[in-house]
């Protein structure tokens, strides 16, 4: 086995030096290279340990990249053309059987195929993504898939996850043993198991998204990569890791725009490593969480969520984002009900106003939260009033109304009803000791 794993390292470098000498990774070497058009994972380790790759560190951008509209990166996912709901692709072959139940998320679709001999196919449609078809073992490569199609055989397995917010999906579904290399280095989880599976080498960091490790991945038998849409602002990595035979499978989840249609994409992950019963139970859990909030009475109180940035201005979300939805959903009223979103072609959301309009729009709010997955949290209502006086003069902060909610917000996909929760914890006065999000500042 070592054996195998050191003639792979040694062909991996002998690629990358033949991508210095021949330049742009391309020789007459007889490499295999995988069509960018229709890609596969059988046997990739085999078919692509000699193929060049390069650092990547050359073209990645810098940290400040997320902070871009997404506007560009939603233009680059159209490549699959029109949504369709409701047809069924017909795969030569097969015999379509059923489709997965969505109840909020429009994003994806989940369809099961049989083939001749009872072995069953799994068919994940993504809008405006990328689909995938899951072969069973045993099965036949299908004829006649749409370009583009990801053809994984099951079990799928040494995955390179990229997409921050599907780790939590992961860890629900028990599924990070599938997980081989990681995006994000230890310190910067929050999901404890796959910080903890970090620190002991069970997941190891293989380079943020824009500049992934590739000698690493290769040599180490990477099947296939999960991004996150921030892919799309760099075309080049993309490119090079399906040059290499590792496709890319999009996460969509953030595109969603009811709250739990970003929770539901444990599907997706379900059906990807054949744990779809544990992705229904799980599922069925939290939509259990936002229909007990829904039999409750709205609380008729208003709710601004926030931070300060850098430059001293205060980023809210508009009425449209996902955000304000959690607010309502909880029983609240979102306090810029009538902000709507600048630039309708960034599905992110984010509003930047100066503290004098957020002032106008927010001083009267039942309670403020901090959100802290950008920015880092005052430590107390003191230490806000001092970014800016106006704070004082504030409803939320001289009551003593000002909630934070901490980064590991940001990567729990799974725990988006439980914010919505505590939100409603402290809207009826409930108990705070049971919140997991937020923490009132004093």
């Amino acid at each position: 086995m070592r054996w195998n794993k050191w003639l792979r390292r040694t062909a991996v470098m002998l690629g990358l030096a033949v991508t210095m000498t021949a330049g742009c990774g391309k020789s007459d070497s007889g490499m295999v290279t995988v069509p960018a058009k229709e890609q596969t994972t059988e046997n990739t380790s085999d078919k692509t340990a000699g193929k060049a790759a390069t650092d990547g560190a050359g073209s990645a951008q810098s940290d400040g990249e997320n902070a871009e509209s997404s506007e560009t990166a939603e233009r680059a996912g159209e490549e699959n053309g029109t949504w369709d709901e409701t047809a069924v692709p017909e795969i030569r072959g097969l015999t379509f059987l059923r489709e997965a139940e969505r109840k909020y998320a429009r994003g994806f679709r989940i369809l099961y195929y049989q083939d001749a001999a009872g072995a069953e196919y799994t068919n994940i449609l993504i809008r405006n993504g990328v689909n995938a078809v899951l072969i069973p073992e045993g099965g036949k490569r299908p004829d006649s898939l749409s370009a583009g199609t990801i053809v994984l055989k099951k079990p799928v397995d040494r995955i390179y996850l990229a997409a921050t917010a599907a780790m939590s999906l992961f860890d629900r579904l028990d599924a990070l043993d599938r997980i081989a290399f990681s995006g994000t280095r230890a310190e910067g989880w929050y999901v404890e198991n796959a910080k903890k599976a970090m620190e002991d080498g069970t997941i190891r960091f293989a380079g943020k998204y824009s500049a992934p490790d590739f000698e690493q991945l290769l040599a180490d038998g990477c099947r296939l990569a999960v991004e996150s849409t921030m892919i799309l602002h760099v075309p080049e990595i993309r490119e090079k890791l399906e040059s290499l035979g590792i496709p890319v499978f999009l996460d969509r989840s953030s595109y969603e725009d009811h709250p739990l249609g970003r929770t539901e994409w444990i599907k997706v992950y379900g059906a990807l490593l054949g744990k779809e019963a544990e992705a229904e139970t799980f599922f069925a859990s939290q939509t259990a969480l936002l229909e007990d909030l829904g039999r409750k009475k709205p609380s008729g109180k208003t709710v601004g969520i926030f931070y300060i940035n850098s430059l001293g201005e205060a980023v809210v979300r508009s009425a449209e984002d996902y955000s304000a939805e959690m607010i309502r959903l909880a029983g609240g009223t979102y306090a810029f009900e009538n902000l709507k979103n600048p630039n309708p072609g960034n599905h992110m959301g984010s509003v930047h106003l100066s503290m004098e309009e957020f002032y106008s729009g927010a001083k009267d709010a039942d309670y403020l939260i901090y959100n802290a997955t950008i920015e880092d949290a005052p430590a107390s209502l003191r230490e806000l009033t001092e970014k800016n006086p106006l704070f004082g003069d504030f409803k939320a902060v001289k009551e003593g109304r000002v909630y934070c909610a901490d980064g590991y917000f940001y990567q729990a996909t799974d725990q988006i009803a439980r914010f919505m929760k505590d939100v409603h914890t402290i809207l009826s006065g409930g108990d705070e000791s049971d919140m997991l999000f937020l923490k009132k500042l004093s």
